[in-house]
C-alpha cells in the first residue's frame, strides 16, 4: 500500500460549500447547474471571485474540458485548473489535486464541483425515458452484454449484491434498511427530491428493475449540481465560514475490472479507506457520520464492510439494526443521500459532510457532537474509489 503524505493532513480546509436547485430542472443545462453550485458556495465562503486561481471539476462524460469553460463563465484565470474523469471517484480527487496544489504552490484558493443535467436529458421523450442512459452512444457496450439482456450500472451492480447474498446470507430486508434509513432523512431536507414517506412494506412492493433490485434500491435521476472551495488553515481564518478540516483522503482503482477476483464483494473502499484513514491518523471508530457513495443500497452495505464499521458479511446485521439512522451509531447519508436527496455522482455527500461539520443545522438534522465525518466515492466503470475524512477546526 502506498504510504499516505502526512505533510497533507490539516493543512487546508473547506471554506464554501453549495449546491444548484436540485431534482427536475427543465431547461437548464450541466453547466448551468455547476455554475450556480460554485456562484453558491462563493457567496458561502465569502471568498472574492479575484481571490480563486484553481478550478478542478467535472460534468457530463462527452463535455470537452469542463474547467475551461467553468472558468469563461465565472470571469477566472486559473493558475491550475483541469477536469477530473473517474466517474463518481471524481469529486473527492478534486479536493485531493486541490489539497496538493496549494501545498506545492500551484494556487492558493480552488473550487471543485460537479453537475450533471441527468433528470432533463432522461426525459426528452418517452424513448429517452425508456432507455434512461446519461452517457453518450458511442460510450456504450456494443457486444458481449446488450444482446444478452445485460444493460445499464443497475445490472453490474446487481451480479455484486447476488454474491453477496449468496456468501453471507444478506437479504432484501437489509437492502431496505438502507432505503428507509436515508428516505427518513431526506424528509428533514426541504432539497430532496423524496418527499414521501417509505416504510419497509413499501419496499417490498416496489416495481421490479434486474434481481435483486428494485426501484427503490436504484438511485434517482436528477438535475443537480455542487461545488466546495478549498484554501489553506490559515486564509480559512479570515473567512465567513467555521473552516472544516481536510484531514485526510486515500484513492484506489481496482482496474482489473468488476467480475475480477473479489472485487464485486471486496470493493476498492478498502484499500482507499486504509490510506485515508492513515493520513488523517484515525480509525473506523473515530467516525461520528459517514457520507457513502449509495448509487445502489448494495454498494452501501458493501462499502461500510470496506471501510471496518462491521466486518465483511456483517453488514446486513449492522444496517438492520437502526445504525444509520439518526441517533444510530452511525448517521449515514443524513441529507438522503443519491437514493433519496438527489443523485449528483457524490458531490452532494461532500456538501452534507462540510455542513455537518459546521453544526449549523437544526438539531432534527445535525448529527450530535459529529467531530469527524467520512465521505465516498464510487465509479469509473463501478471500480474507482476515492475517501475523504473531514473534521471541526
Amino acid at each position: 500500500m502506498i504510504e499516505p503524505s502526512r505533510d497533507l493532513r490539516d493543512i487546508c480546509a473547506v471554506v464554501g460549500a453549495g449546491n444548484s436547485r436540485l431534482g427536475k430542472v427543465p431547461g437548464v443545462s450541466s453547466l448551468d447547474l455547476i455554475v450556480e453550485a460554485m456562484r453558491n458556495a462563493i457567496d458561502d465562503s465569502g471568498v472574492k471571485i479575484g481571490e480563486i486561481d484553481g478550478i478542478i471539476c467535472r460534468g457530463p462524460d462527452e463535455l470537452y474540458s469542463q474547467h475551461q469553460l467553468v472558468g469563461e463563465r465565472l470571469g477566472i484565470n486559473a493558475s491550475f485548473s483541469t477536469t477530473v474523469t473517474n466517474g463518481g471517484a471524481s469529486q473527492i480527487l478534486s479536493i485531493a489535486l486541490a489539497v496538493m496544489a496549494i501545498r506545492h504552490g500551484l494556487a492558493t484558493t480552488v473550487i471543485c464541483g460537479y453537475g450533471r443535467d441527468a433528470w432533463s436529458r432522461t426525459h426528452k421523450s418517452e424513448a429517452d425515458r425508456m432507455r434512461n442512459e446519461t452517457r453518450p452512444d458511442n460510450q456504450l457496450a456494443q457486444e458481449f452484454g446488450p444482446e444478452y439482456g445485460y444493460y445499464s450500472a443497475a445490472a453490474t451492480h446487481a451480479f455484486g449484491a447476488t454474491r453477496h447474498m449468496h456468501l453471507y446470507g444478506t437479504t432484501k430486508d437489509h437492502f431496505g434498511a438502507i432505503a428507509v434509513a436515508f428516505r427518513e432523512h431526506a424528509l428533514r431536507n426541504p432539497q430532496a427530491m423524496m418527499k414521501k414517506p417509505l416504510t419497509m412494506a413499501d419496499y417490498h412492493n416496489q416495481r421490479s428493475i434486474v434481481r435483486p433490485f428494485g426501484l427503490l434500491d436504484c438511485s434517482l435521476r436528477s438535475d443537480a449540481a455542487g461545488a466546495m472551495i478549498v484554501t489553506s488553515r490559515e486564509r480559512a481564518k479570515d473567512l465567513k465560514q467555521p473552516p472544516v478540516v481536510i484531514k485526510g483522503f486515500g484513492t484506489h482503482n481496482n482496474l482489473r475490472g468488476w467480475f475480477m477476483d473479489d472485487n464485486m464483494v471486496i470493493t476498492a473502499a478498502k484499500k482507499s479507506g486504509e490510506t485515508a484513514y492513515k493520513m488523517a491518523g484515525i480509525g473506523p471508530k473515530d467516525v461520528d457520520t459517514a457520507q457513502i457513495y449509495d448509487c445502489f443500497t448494495y454498494m452501501v452495505l458493501a462499502q461500510l464492510e470496506d471501510y471496518g464499521f462491521c466486518k465483511k458479511g456483517e453488514g446486513g446485521d449492522f444496517v438492520a439494526s437502526g445504525a444509520l439512522r439518526m441517533g444510530g451509531a452511525l448517521p449515514t447519508n443524513t441529507s438522503g443521500g443519491q437514493l433519496s436527496e438527489a443523485h449528483a455522482e457524490g458531490v452532494l455527500q461532500i456538501v452534507e459532510g462540510v455542513r455537518q461539520m459546521r453544526h449549523t443545522y437544526p438539531a432534527e438534522r445535525q448529527v450530535k457532537d459529529a467531530e469527524i465525518a467520512l465521505i465516498s466515492g464510487h465509479g469509473g466503470n463501478t471500480v474507482c474509489h476515492s475517501t475523504l475524512i473531514l473534521g471541526r477546526a
